[in-house]
């Protein structure tokens, strides 16, 4: 069973910059595609950005030019780097992945999430 674990979530005021971290048990990791979701109070958990095998990335609109994911395939972790941050960026980070390269925005599709960390920003 593939396990997802993250961290680097906390509070930060508006404008400033936190960085997320997700360590993955899967074997093949290089093999997988790899995400971050968000889930706001009250709001549906959306999709934030990805990353496929092959290293190509994806970002929503609203995160775009401010986030940054990334992966090391060697260690088994994803990260994303989070810049110029807003009061309407605070939710529950999740990563999640799956064992085939394409990057889905749905969250359906994605087999492992891990349990979620919480980002604050204050105004």
């Amino acid at each position: 069973q593939v396990q997802l674990i993250e961290s680097g979530g906390g509070s930060v005021q508006a404008g400033g910059s936190l960085s997320l971290s997700c360590a993955a048990s899967a074997r093949t990791f290089y093999h997988y595609a790899v995400s971050w979701f968000r889930q706001a109070p009250g709001k549906e958990r959306e999709f934030v950005a990805g990353m496929n095998s092959g290293l190509g990335s994806y970002y929503s609109d609203s995160v775009k030019g401010r986030f940054t994911i990334s992966r090391d395939n060697a260690k088994k972790t994803v990260s994303l780097f989070m810049d110029r941050l807003s009061p309407e960026d605070t939710a529950v980070y999740y990563c999640a992945i799956k064992p085939t390269g394409d990057v889905q925005t749905q969250q359906g599709i994605w087999d492992y999430w891990g349990q979620g960390t919480q980002v604050t920003v204050s105004s």
